[in-house]
């Protein structure tokens, strides 16, 4: 059998605050840079596995900041989007790229179809059961999580800059982005866009119809632009901002 974790690299998954009292789930699919031992560096610099194709910078930070404020709870995945990407399926391509914009990634198309499973089984599998057992334990203790999927970009993409500051994404369920969108519209702060610089299109709400609509939950994505919270200030003020944001959001989806 193949294995892709060694004992010494522990859970993949992290769940912070499991016992919150508050509305809000977060998700961080993208939490991390760290890959597994068993696969080196895929092939690439360390200033590569720095950059944003290994990982989301800042946005666990945000998400972490958040729980705490919100009262909510936090799971997180500990290893690269690289290794697998859990905010994508198994049988999507981009679950374990073997390109990342302008990167290729030679350790993913090396893969034999064993340590492919591995990486599912490791990294994708214990994910989605945290995600799907903590929303299903919570329906059943008679409450109803706000999913929320936390995420950053870059403000450069195949060399072209990004004038948006925060995209609010949804899938088929729009109840709590349709909120926000008006709130931020109203004060103005950030330049605020729908389904930007990512959408449904791009298959990036895997996480939003899994554990969100899938269940009936109210859910969204929010993408921050990284040069936004690259440090503690930025990020603090970013969560403060997002702090208000979310909950007039969910009190006026709830009022309905």
């Amino acid at each position: 059998m193949t294995r892709l974790l060694t004992d010494a690299e522990g859970n993949p998954v992290t769940v912070t605050n499991a016992e919150a009292k508050g509305e809000f789930v977060f998700l961080c699919e993208h939490a991390s840079r760290r890959l597994p031992q068993r696969l080196g560096t895929l092939g690439l610099s360390e200033d590569v596995l720095k950059s944003h194709i290994a990982w989301d910078p800042g946005a666990l930070a945000v998400a972490d900041l958040l729980a705490a404020k919100l009262d909510g709870a936090l799971i997180h995945q500990r290893f690269s989007r690289l290794a697998y990407d859990c905010n994508r399926p198994p049988e999507s391509e981009a679950a374990m790229p073997v390109a990342s914009e302008i990167y290729e990634v030679p350790g993913n198309r090396t893969m034999s179809e064993a340590e492919r499973r591995a990486r599912v089984d490791e990294l994708y599998r214990p994910f989605h059961d945290a995600v799907s057992r903590f929303v299903v334990e919570r329906k059943a203790g008679g409450r109803r999580p706000v999913l929320v999927t936390m995420h950053s970009f870059t403000p450069v993409y195949f060399g072209r800059p990004r004038a948006v500051q925060l995209g609010i994404l949804h899938d088929a369920d729009s109840r709590l982005a349709d909120r926000m969108l008006a709130i931020a519209a109203a004060d103005g702060t950030y330049d605020v866009r729908r389904n930007e610089p990512y959408g449904p299109q791009d298959g990036v709400t895997h996480s939003l119809i899994e554990y969100g609509v899938r269940y009936g939950l109210p859910n969204v994505m929010i993408e921050i632009r990284n040069d936004l919270i690259r440090d503690e200030i930025g990020q603090r003020g970013m969560a403060d901002y997002l702090e208000g944001l979310l909950a007039k959001s969910a009190a006026a989806l709830s009022a309905q």
